[in-house]
């Protein structure tokens, strides 16, 4: 089973917020997930933007997991490392 770290979509029209979620790659966007590992509040304050479990995220990347370039992003924004 191929998997992904990607954005899940909730929240009302023009105030977004996202869950980091581990799904197979043939789930659609807002799908049924495998984990939920953090939150992105693009509209918070920049303190509260981002959290995630950084134990999971590493777990998952171990397994396979490939983080969509987004979620890339917003890991080093956090500056996480994934070794």
């Amino acid at each position: 089973m191929s998997t992904k770290i990607r954005l899940k979509r909730f929240g009302t029209k023009k105030r977004p917020f996202y869950r980091i979620v581990v799904m197979d790659v043939r789930e659609p966007r807002d799908g049924r997930a495998i984990e939920e590992v953090g939150l992105y509040h693009p509209i918070g304050s920049d303190e509260n933007q981002i959290r995630f479990d950084e134990d999971k995220v590493r777990q998952w990347l171990q397994r396979g997991a490939q983080p969509t370039e987004t979620v890339r992003k917003l890991l080093n924004k956090k500056n996480f490392s994934a070794s």
